[in-house]
């Protein structure tokens, strides 16, 4: 059986971006995606660091934030959970905005390395397809 935190989360450890700010992100896309759906448990702590090979303290961090925003909640016994009530996540709009300086980030790498556009979308595609989310 597939760990659930390696299902949920990718981990880009050179992306620059911190390891808890990438699993906020991700949970705030799956739920907006409907692919985490409202009331579903995620891994515990525990589960994400060693699956992940991060510091517990790490998700923590991410999942206690995520907690004050509102959009988990914690289930005393079983863990935490994606809010059944309505969530304030993000628009897409937001999450466009989010995601550009990224894209920027990798568009400037691409050119520097002469990497044809065609051969990055194939490459996005391919990692987009290797996640589940395509």
């Amino acid at each position: 059986m597939e760990s659930k935190a390696k299902y949920y989360f990718q981990i880009a450890t050179t992306s620059g971006v911190p390891i808890y700010r990438q699993i906020i992100d991700q949970v705030k896309i799956l739920i907006a995606t409907k692919k985490l759906p409202k009331g579903e448990f995620l891994p515990s702590v525990r589960q994400v660091a060693t699956e992940l090979e991060i510091n517990p303290m790490t998700a923590s961090k991410a999942y206690s934030l995520l907690e004050k925003e509102g959009v988990l909640e914690f289930v005393r016994g079983q863990g935490m959970k994606v809010k059944e009530s309505d969530l304030p996540g993000e628009s897409l709009e937001q999450m466009e905005n989010e995601i550009m300086p990224l894209l920027n980030e990798v568009v400037a790498k691409s050119k520097q390395l002469s990497l044809r556009p065609n051969r990055i979308i194939e490459m996005l595609k391919s990692l987009l397809k290797e996640i589940g989310n395509e």
